[in-house]
């Protein structure tokens, strides 16, 4: 799976260089390229905004650079282009596993008041990651590849691990998970881990967790 990230802050993405997605970007299970829109800026400036049209507070990226990238970096038919933006679809774990089937994602990280509306007719999907506001598209940039890549083969080890997590299916939540030790200490009150879980019955283990997963209320 390849990621493109087009932002104007390339030094945000620092996230990438540590822990599950360092080892799978080097074991070239994905591939993360961080492009700097300024770079395919024509003007000596390297300008990327401007006012909008008709006043208003704040600056428009432009249309021209992010074309241009898109351009230069869009090659196979199994890409699709996405900007984040607060009308588009809200990003859940039913959507990252409809986007593992793609080969390549091109990602538009917006900044100041947004991009030039006309951005929209070059893309192929507006993508949310929920009713609040952020100052750039880095951050969600970021929760996409996460999300995605630990669905990706080879990327957690254990294939079948991230299949346990909340929301992969049936919108449900994982059930309670402890660790040692047996016995932790609160404010003078004592906790410990439920009994069924150090009985080494794995039959009662197994009911006690489907128990325990909650279904969402959606």
């Amino acid at each position: 799976m390849k990621f493109d990230i087009l932002t104007l802050f390339p030094n945000s993405f620092s996230y990438f260089d540590d822990s599950i997605i360092k080892r799978a970007k080097e074991k070239k299970i994905i591939d993360i390229n961080i492009i700097n829109i300024r770079d395919f800026s024509s003007d000596k400036h390297k300008s990327v905004d401007d006012t909008p049209y008709g006043g208003g507070v704040g600056m428009l990226m432009k249309f021209e650079p992010i074309y241009d990238a898109l351009k230069e970096i869009k090659k196979s038919k199994k890409t699709e282009v996405i900007l984040f933006s607060p009308t588009g679809k809200k990003f859940d774990q039913k959507m990252a596993k409809k986007l593992l089937k793609l080969d390549h994602i091109i990602m538009i990280s917006g900044h100041y008041e947004g991009v030039d509306a006309r951005v929209e007719k070059i893309i192929d999907e507006k993508i949310s990651i929920g009713d609040y506001v952020l100052t750039n598209g880095n951050l969600p940039a970021m929760i996409l590849v996460d999300s995605i890549s630990r669905l990706i083969p080879g990327v957690l080890g254990n294939l079948e691990s991230f299949k346990l997590d909340s929301f992969y299916d049936d919108n449900t939540l994982e059930y309670p998970q402890y660790t040692k030790p047996e016995i932790v200490e609160i404010n003078g009150k004592k906790y410990k881990v439920p009994k069924v879980l150090v009985s080494g019955d794995h039959g009662k283990i197994d009911k006690w967790r489907k128990e325990k997963t909650e279904k969402l209320k959606i």
